[in-house]
């Protein structure tokens, strides 16, 4: 077996420590740095693909392996901060009080129902034949990027409106809800593969794509959840679209 049929797999082992880092700081309320360790993680995520694809060794371990780092990188990681944002917003209290009989509170663990739905999404993954150039459901990394914003929202925002919403206990139980619904759901979305870049086929690509960084550059971390939201109405439209 040749070097080069390792670098796949040594990249997708970058993501997967990457996202045991991020496991330690969102246990320890680091949010925001959690999720500085994640988007690191997703960024290894793409190029371990990339790579393999590149190189030519694409196999069969390197699928497991990619999504054995997911698990813990796109999966693990947003249910803690979903649990942690919850903790806060229910007893606004650390992790500590978890394990104190008289300010236990059962809410926070609904947050964990993502990681469930993770596990899942990515078993399903491995075995489903239609998601080879588009996916069925939300990507995991998109789901995750989702909930990692929040807390950047909060810390990082000057808008009183959007950081309140995301600090209340009903809207993250409802995100947490359409999140792990969205994961499995059967709607075909649209990856961004390009087999050649002509206007023509790749139109609704290149509008979403130009359309992200606009935002991204404008309105910054608020931009994160309204681009995955922006990604499924355009897989939305484009399936419509297509029949």
């Amino acid at each position: 077996m040749s070097i080069k049929s390792h670098i796949p797999n040594l990249i997708t082992l970058l993501n997967l420590l990457s996202g045991v880092i991020a496991v330690f700081y969102a246990v320890f309320g680091q949010l925001e740095l959690a999720g500085v360790f994640v988007v690191i993680g997703i960024v290894f995520d793409f190029f371990d693909g990339f790579s393999a694809r590149i190189l030519h060794v694409q196999g069969d371990l390197g699928k497991q392996l990619d999504s054995l780092a997911d698990m813990v990188t796109s999966g693990v990681v947003p249910g803690i901060i979903l649990f942690q944002l919850l903790l806060r917003a229910t007893s606004n209290s650390s992790i500590e009080s978890v394990f104190q009989l008289e300010s236990f509170e059962i809410i926070p663990f609904i947050g964990f129902l993502v990681i469930l739905a993770s596990a899942y999404r990515l078993a399903k993954f491995n075995i489903d034949t239609r998601q080879s150039d588009s996916f069925i459901g939300l990507p995991t990394p998109a789901n995750t990027l989702i909930i990692i914003s929040l807390p950047w929202i909060i810390a990082f925002s000057n808008l009183e409106f959007f950081t309140s919403i995301f600090s209340n206990v009903y809207f993250l139980i409802a995100l947490t809800l359409i999140c792990s619904y969205l994961l499995n759901a059967e709607i075909p979305l649209f990856a961004l593969k390009f087999k050649n870049f002509s206007w023509k086929d790749n139109e609704y690509k290149f509008v979403f794509l130009g359309t992200s960084i606009v935002m991204l550059v404008t309105i910054q971390f608020i931009a994160i959840p309204l681009i995955i939201l922006l990604y499924v109405l355009v897989s939305v439209w484009n399936n419509k679209r297509s029949k």
